[in-house]
C-alpha cells in the first residue's frame, strides 16, 4: 500500500459534473472488496479529507420524548404503518402532541403505501430506495425513476420524504447513487420542499477511517454527497449496523464529517447485530457539542428497566451504560479504591447522570445494608419494590457470605454467585423464562380477541353472522381448543366452534347453560376490559389451558355480550414459536 497521504479537500480529486446513470451489462459488485467466501477487504485511497461537521447535529428513530430533551436532540421517530398495532402505536404516539420526535412513516417505494402515509395524518415519511446493484442490477434506470415516481407524488401530496439509500456501503456511488442524489436535488428545489437522504449501511460494512477508499469510508460517502451531489448536510441522515462492530463510531465519523443526523435504535436493538444504540449517541452528542440541550439522561436508565421489566428482554450484564455491572469493579484493590473515591473506576458520576450508583461490590463487611442495596440495584428495583435491609431473606444471604469468609475466604463475592443466592432465597424478583413466553402469549391472545370483538358481526350479536367469523378464526388458529359468545344473560348463542377432532367431544359434554359465576363473564363485564383467566386443565382435552374473553360493545358503548375464547397454552406457544 502506498503510504504517500494528501491533505486535501474531497473535491478535488472527484468532478462535480452531471452524472447520469446507465444500464450496465455486468453487475458492480466489488468482488475485489467483497468476495463473500472470505473476509471482505478494506481499500484505501490514501487521500486524506478534512473534519467538517455540519452546522448542527441531530439523532433519530424510535425513541422518547423525555430522553431528546424539549429543544429536539431526537429530532424524529419513524414507524412502520401496516398492522392494526403500527397504527395504534401511532395513534397514541401523535395523541400526545409532542413537537420531538416527530412522528414520520416508513414505506415501501410504492403507491399503495404512500396512501397509508396519507391516511395516517403524517407529513414525512422515509421511502426504501435500494442502491447497490445487489439490490437493483439489470434495472437502474428503471429503479430510478420508479423512486422519482413516488417522490414527485409525494411532494405533490404535500409530503416531506427521506430516501433510505439501502447497501450503500456496496453501491456504485458515481454510477448510481451520486446521479440519484443530483436528481432528488433537482426535485426538492423545483417543489421547494426538503428531501432527506438516509444513507443506509445495511450491513454494517462502513469504516470510519478517512483515507479509506469508496464505497465502504464513511468520511467520503458523506463528503460525496455533500461536494458532488450538492446535498446540504442538513438533509443526510447516518443509518449504521453493528455487524463489524463499528455502529457508533461510523455514526460519530458521519456527524464530524458533514452528516447532520445519526439514526439509532434503543439499546441498538435491531436487524442482527443491532443499529447504534441510541443512549450511545446522546452521550457522544453531549460529548462532541459539550451541551445537554434539556436532554435528561437518567431515562437511559428507565429505558433498560423497562426493557427488562415489561418487555422481557435480557440486557447483557456488561452492556455499556445500562448493562448491571457497567459502573461495577470486581478485582479487590479496585473495589477497595471505588469505596474510597467513586471517580477513581468510575466512568463519570453515573448516580447523577444515569440515576445508577456504582455497583456494591459484596465481601464480608457489606452487612445486610450493602445487600439491600446490591439486590436494589442489580435488580433494577424502584420505589416501593425496593428491598430494605431489614427483609429477613436479606439477613439469610448476609449469613450465609458470613460462613463463607468464616471458612477461609478472601476474594469479595462476585455478581454471578450473588445473583445465584439471591434467586435462591428470593425467587420471585425474578422472571422466569416461563413468565416470558407466557407474557408473550397474553399479549398475543388479546390482540386476536381485540380485533374480533369489535368487529360489525360481534356488535351485531346475531348468532348467523358471527358463526363464520368465528369458524374462520378457530380455523386460522389451531390453538384455540373452543371460541364461544354470551349475551347478557350469560347463555351461550353460538354453536360448538372448535377444532373438528374436538366436535365430538363437546357435543357429549355436560356444560352448563348459565355461566354467571365464571371469571371470564364477570370481569370483563364489571371492567369493560380484557380478561385472561388462570391456568387451568380443561376437562374436555385433558391439556393445559386458558381462557381469554372481551367485552362487545354497542355503538352506544354499552356491554351487549361477551365473546370468549379456550386457548391450549403448549399449541399457542409452539404455533407462535414464543420459546
Amino acid at each position: 500500500m502506498d503510504k504517500k497521504n494528501s491533505f486535501v479537500p474531497l473535491n478535488t480529486y472527484l468532478s462535480q459534473k452531471k452524472y447520469k446513470i446507465e444500464n450496465i451489462d455486468d453487475p458492480v459488485l466489488f468482488r475485489d472488496i467483497f468476495p463473500y467466501s472470505e473476509v471482505c477487504r478494506i481499500p484505501f485511497d490514501n487521500t486524506i479529507i478534512p473534519i467538517c461537521p455540519a452546522e448542527g447535529i441531530y439523532i433519530s428513530d424510535t425513541t422518547i420524548h423525555r430522553l431528546g430533551g424539549p429543544e429536539g436532540v431526537i429530532r424524529h421517530s419513524e414507524f412502520f404503518l401496516y398492522s392494526d398495532k403500527d397504527k395504534k402505536a401511532v395513534e397514541e404516539v401523535l395523541a400526545l402532541g409532542y413537537e420531538f420526535p416527530k412522528v414520520t412513516g416508513w414505506i415501501r417505494a410504492n403507491k399503495r403505501d404512500l396512501k397509508l402515509v396519507k391516511s395516517m395524518g403524517l407529513k414525512e415519511t422515509g421511502v426504501l430506495t435500494s442502491c447497490s446493484d445487489y439490490h437493483i442490477f439489470l434495472k437502474r434506470k428503471e429503479a430510478m425513476e420508479d423512486y422519482l415516481a413516488i417522490v414527485e407524488e409525494a411532494l405533490s401530496a404535500g409530503l416531506e420524504l427521506r430516501c433510505h439509500l439501502e447497501d450503500i456501503t456496496r453501491a456504485d456511488i458515481l454510477g448510481f447513487v451520486v446521479p440519484f442524489a443530483q436528481e432528488l436535488m433537482r426535485l426538492k428545489e423545483e417543489s421547494n420542499r426538503n428531501i432527506k437522504l438516509r444513507l443506509c449501511d445495511t450491513l454494517g460494512y462502513g469504516v470510519p477511517y478517512p483515507s479509506a477508499a469508496l464505497p465502504r469510508s464513511v468520511p467520503k460517502l458523506v463528503r460525496t454527497m455533500v461536494d458532488v451531489a450538492g446535498v446540504p448536510g442538513e438533509l443526510l441522515e447516518w443509518h449504521g449496523h453493528n455487524d463489524f462492530h463499528k455502529a457508533l463510531i461510523n455514526s460519530s465519523t458521519a456527524w464530524l464529517y458533514g452528516c447532520s443526523t445519526a439514526n439509532g435504535t434503543l439499546l441498538g436493538f435491531g436487524e442482527r447485530t443491532g443499529n447504534t444504540p441510541i443512549e450511545a449517541l446522546i452521550i457522544e452528542y453531549i460529548s462532541l457539542t459539550g451541551k445537554t440541550n434539556g436532554i435528561d439522561t437518567t431515562i437511559i436508565t428507565e429505558i433498560a428497566n423497562y426493557y427488562e421489566k415489561e418487555i422481557g428482554e435480557r440486557i447483557p450484564n456488561n452492556f455499556p451504560l445500562v448493562g448491571s455491572d457497567f459502573n461495577a469493579t470486581r478485582a479487590g484493590i479496585h473495589a477497595d479504591g471505588m469505596i474510597k473515591n467513586p471517580e477513581i473506576y468510575n466512568i463519570f458520576d453515573t448516580e447523577k447522570i444515569l440515576n445508577r450508583p456504582p455497583q456494591i461490590i459484596i465481601n464480608d463487611k457489606s452487612g445486610s445494608a450493602g445487600i439491600a442495596q446490591w439486590i436494589n440495584t442489580h435488580m433494577r428495583l424502584t420505589g416501593d419494590s425496593r428491598i430494605n435491609k431489614q427483609d429477613p431473606s436479606v439477613s439469610r444471604i448476609n449469613a450465609w457470605i458470613q460462613e463463607l469468609y468464616n471458612k477461609g475466604r478472601v476474594t469479595s463475592i462476585s455478581n454471578e454467585e450473588m445473583e445465584h443466592v439471591v434467586r435462591h432465597f428470593m425467587p420471585h424478583l425474578f422472571i422466569s423464562e416461563f413468565d416470558r413466553i407466557k407474557r408473550r402469549a397474553l399479549e398475543m391472545a388479546e390482540d386476536i380477541i381485540s380485533g374480533v370483538a369489535d368487529s360489525p358481526e360481534l356488535k351485531s350479536m346475531d348468532s348467523a353472522q358471527i358463526t363464520p367469523l368465528l369458524e374462520k378464526l378457530v380455523f386460522e388458529h389451531k390453538f384455540i381448543q373452543w371460541s364461544y359468545v354470551t349475551n347478557l344473560d350469560a347463555k351461550i348463542i353460538t354453536p360448538f366452534i372448535t377444532q373438528p377432532n374436538l366436535k365430538g367431544k363437546y357435543k357429549h359434554a355436560h356444560l352448563p347453560e348459565d355461566f354467571s359465576d365464571r371469571s371470564w363473564f364477570v370481569n370483563p363485564l364489571e371492567d369493560g376490559k380484557i380478561h385472561v383467566s388462570k391456568f387451568y386443565v380443561s376437562y374436555i382435552t385433558d391439556v393445559l389451558c386458558l381462557t381469554v374473553s372481551a367485552p362487545v360493545f354497542r355503538k352506544d358503548e354499552k356491554i351487549v355480550g361477551i365473546v370468549a375464547f379456550d386457548i391450549q397454552f403448549e399449541d399457542l406457544v409452539r404455533a407462535e414459536d414464543l420459546v
